[in-house]
């Protein structure tokens, strides 16, 4: 009997960590006939690094830190252009509202 070697997307392993999660260890190392070593490995890959599934092949997964600061980055830009654009409407309609001063000499 030869054995051929299996092969897990990253989306099956990490839904075999789960599922090792919530039914435990070594039951899912017997379900899917995997060692206890290799179903570690995966764990400290997948779980402790913050690794997600949604990376490509070939790439280094983004580093979880990384990931959040570039969000609150995004999210800054989009306050500062909304206080800029609330700024501008103000000065705009300052310059056409006439001055207490100037209505009563017209």
């Amino acid at each position: 009997m030869t054995k051929t070697k299996r092969t897990f997307s990253a989306e099956d392993r990490m839904s075999i960590l789960q599922e090792a999660e919530r039914t435990g260890f070594m039951e899912t190392c017997r379900k899917y006939n995997l060692s206890p070593n290799l179903l570690s490995r995966w764990k400290r890959k997948y779980l402790a690094t913050g690794s997600t599934v949604s990376s490509k092949p070939g790439r280094k997964p983004l580093d979880p830190e990384l990931v959040q600061l570039r969000e609150e980055n995004e999210r800054l830009k989009r306050l500062v252009a909304r206080q800029a654009l609330e700024l501008e409407v103000k000065t705009e309609l300052l310059k056409k509202t006439p001055l207490p001063s100037q209505r009563r000499s017209s």
